[in-house]
């Protein structure tokens, strides 16, 4: 298939991979964005391809983990309530929050259905005009253009049943975030494709200015990684720090402007708390106020509910590079995917349900 079949291409892999091993002199230290980047990577057993002077570690590129507890609990109240058809994304249902999760919710009674899309949601609203539609709008930047245009749409309708319990949160300030931290680690940066392809990469050019960190904007799969880790490397070698696009089949300089500027019109950006790691400055979005009446947080007020989070899940520091899952002592015993701790053992981007399911049970 093409587009595909090339960029599994063991020739090509082994090449690249040699490549790698030629150029690195010094220890390097890089990060993968994307949960889809890190579930490629241990599928593939790419990092068995690597030198030892390149370490891969795992970023807060997962939308599922690093959704704060506070929206899960907050979902959790809203679809408990009478009268209330909660629809979400499927990997959301089977996330921790402070005492059950929606799947209970559930088998408890409480409606909750699985969509594809925001626009099943909307669907379900015009099915059902007696009771209130609730979507769990979460995501990167990726999915907010559709989420965007389902509340764009509820509006223009009239619908007066459908609202959206927002959780985005925004790539480029989780970046600023870790770079500016004292314990970061990370030399080099793989920034998410799919991101990239809605927002472009202009975003990600001063972050590389201002803190001399090369980024590589990469695909998922097993060519596209080895390509972007060959050009980070070659950058880290040089002494060079700026963004390269790998993922040119998909990625623009500025991406798809038609998309942002629909987010932009129903999204504003503001302060977000990211789970197990807090709050962020200027890395979220939330429904402006022109839209108020599609905002989930104010037509049910849960915008008051606070959480804490498990002390023995380490997800957070797994997010931030500073432990790989195999560190957690509760890592396949008391978490597991059918009993999980933390989101990042769930959701099907999440680093630790990667290393659970190919067997990285053990550290390197």
């Amino acid at each position: 298939m093409k587009y595909l079949d090339e960029y599994r291409d063991a020739s090509i892999a082994r090449a690249l991979a040699a490549r790698i091993c030629g150029r690195a002199k010094q220890p390097w230290v890089l990060m993968e964005i994307c949960g889809g980047q890190t579930h490629t990577i241990m599928r593939y057993g790419l990092e068995e391809l690597l030198p030892r002077e390149v370490e891969l570690v795992h970023g807060p590129g997962c939308p599922v983990c690093v959704a704060p507890l506070e929206a899960i609990d907050s979902a959790i109240e809203i679809a408990s309530r009478p009268g209330v058809i909660f629809v979400s994304y499927g990997d959301m249902l089977r996330v921790p929050g402070s005492k059950l999760d929606l799947f209970r919710v559930r088998a408890l009674g409480g409606d909750v259905r699985i969509a594809y899309t925001p626009m099943d949601a909307l669907k379900i609203a015009r099915e059902n005009p007696g009771r209130q539609v609730v979507f769990f709008g979460v995501g990167f930047e990726t999915t907010a253009p559709a989420n965007a245009m389902a509340v764009w749409t509820a509006k223009r309708e009239g619908l007066t049943n459908f609202s959206m319990l927002v959780s985005h949160v925004l790539v480029p300030p989780a970046i600023r975030m870790l770079l500016r931290s004292a314990t970061n680690r990370v030399q080099g940066f793989i920034a998410p494709g799919h991101v990239c392809t809605v927002m472009g990469y202009q975003e990600y050019e001063d972050l590389a200015r201002e803190f001399r960190a090369p980024i590589v904007v990469g695909g998922f799969e097993p060519v596209d990684l080895l390509e972007a880790i060959a050009m980070l490397v070659d950058q880290l070698e040089a002494g060079e720090a700026r963004v390269e696009n790998q993922y040119v089949r998909s990625v623009t300089r500025q991406g798809n402007v038609a998309a942002q500027r629909r987010m932009m019109e129903v999204f504003e950006v503001v302060d977000h708390r990211w789970r197990g790691i807090g709050e962020i400055p200027a890395s979220g979005y939330r429904i402006r106020s022109e839209y108020a009446e599609f905002d989930a947080e104010r037509v049910f007020g849960a915008a008051h509910i606070t959480a804490e989070e498990p002390a023995e899940c380490i997800s957070a520091l797994v997010l931030q590079g500073l432990k790989k899952p195999v560190d957690c002592p509760a890592f396949g015993t008391r978490c597991t995917p059918e009993y999980p701790l933390g989101a990042s053992m769930v959701s099907s981007e999440g680093a630790c349900a990667a290393y659970y399911a190919y067997r990285r049970h053990r550290a390197s």
